[in-house]
């Protein structure tokens, strides 16, 4: 599939848009009404640090929205402000964010249905008008909606698209993409449609057995069987192992992209030799750069003197399980939450999510006695919400 002929074709359609419909001004200005709170912009200024009786508060030095979510949420926004009557569809959530998907269902903006991971694109007219999320949409996606003659509203993060330019330029250099991410995941699912051939990997170990593969240690049924799910049809490790290229979900954990690549690259070093590697590997750093600041604001919260840590953010939130990972690897025990109604002041508890578990109810969530609680949140995230659960927080203490 000629996927930059398709997308030349979309953009150049008459129908298409990714650059908004409002000025800067006036959707920061809105931007601020909706999410923005004095509060936190007052923690910003005292060094990100919050006193209130015994009660303290450490915010990360960097979290929430990023401006890759801004950009989608108010491009959301101005879409329906500037479409009043049409029928208006989102392709998925436009971020993992409850509040804001609310929101924009209450401004009747839709979501097309999916049953057992398919889309029904049924329900869609011919001149709707459909907004793409900031995670993206496959190019088969684009391609159906642009036959169908909508209006499509382009909010993909500019750093997810980046990713796929990466994809593309090892497909036209026949390198297969090794793509560090979850396969399920939308962005991965869009990513590995712009690409040729593929193998999506969860994570280093998932990357070592790879290499192994590579090296060969591995038995090749027992590998196609491991990677069924997560590798392009046709697939054959024995071929398109010889040349590879990385890339990642932009909401991976930095430091794990990073090793996944260096690995590969001793794998096919030790392989082909230094003379011939270039004849077997690309890299391209496709970190995203909100991503990376707020892990590694994360590392410096996990190293203050915490009692507990709170991290907010949707629980499909890729970005915002990674930080989790982080208080988790660092001992600190830390609860995952994806709105304020999550605490309870009344009875003091918290109804979190653990990792790779279902939602647990703490009670006595705050000690008595003095407290420091570390917050952060995911790149979804509105300072507003982050803002309300410091309230609630205040209250159970005081």
């Amino acid at each position: 599939m000629d996927t930059q002929a398709i997308k030349h074709a979309i953009q150049h359609s008459g129908r298409y848009n990714r650059r908004g419909f409002e000025s800067p001004t006036k959707r920061a200005k809105t931007l601020g009404q909706s999410y923005q709170s004095e509060l936190i912009a007052s923690i910003r200024e005292n060094n990100f640090t919050y006193q209130e009786g015994r009660l303290k508060i450490q915010l990360a030095k960097s979290f929430g929205f990023c401006w890759g979510v801004e950009r989608a949420v108010a491009m959301a926004y101005e879409t329906r402000r500037h479409y009043p009557k049409e029928t208006i569809w989102m392709t998925n959530e436009i971020i993992h964010n409850p509040s804001v998907n609310n929101h924009l269902s209450r401004m009747n903006v839709k979501i097309i249905s999916a049953k057992n991971g398919i889309k029904d694109f049924s329900a869609v007219s011919h001149g709707d008008v459909v907004i793409l999320p900031a995670f993206g949409a496959t190019v088969q996606e684009m391609q159906l909606l642009h036959e169908k003659e909508c209006h499509i509203i382009d909010t993909t993060c500019p750093w997810v698209s980046k990713v796929w330019h990466s994809v593309e330029k090892h497909k036209k250099h026949t390198f297969t993409s090794i793509i560090h991410g979850k396969y399920k995941h939308e962005e991965t699912l869009a990513t590995t449609s712009f690409a040729g051939t593929y193998l999506v990997v969860f994570d280093l170990a998932e990357a070592e057995y790879v290499s192994k593969y590579i090296l060969g240690t591995v038995d090749k049924e027992e590998f196609m069987k491991k990677f069924s799910k997560a590798c392009s049809s046709g697939f054959d490790p024995d071929i398109h192992l010889e040349r590879i290229g990385v890339a990642n979900q932009t909401t991976m954990l930095k430091s794990e992209t990073e090793e996944i690549g260096k690995l590969f690259e001793n794998t096919m070093l030790k392989k082909y030799g230094p003379a011939n590697i270039n004849d077997h590997f690309l890299a391209f750093n496709t970190i995203c750069d909100a991503t990376e600041e707020r892990q590694d604001a994360m590392f410096s919260l996990v190293d203050e003197d915490l009692d507990i840590l709170v991290v907010i953010g949707g629980f499909n939130s890729s970005n915002t399980t990674h930080l989790q990972e982080i208080a988790i690897t660092n001992n600190i025990q830390s609860f995952h939450i994806d709105t304020p109604d999550r605490i309870s002041v009344e009875n003091n508890s918290i109804c979190h999510k653990p990792l790779e578990s279902e939602l647990v109810l703490k009670k006595d969530f705050i000690p008595k006695g003095q407290i420091t609680v570390g917050i952060t949140s995911g790149a979804s995230t509105p300072d507003k919400v982050v803002a309300d659960v410091i309230e609630k927080l205040v209250e159970i203490t005081n």
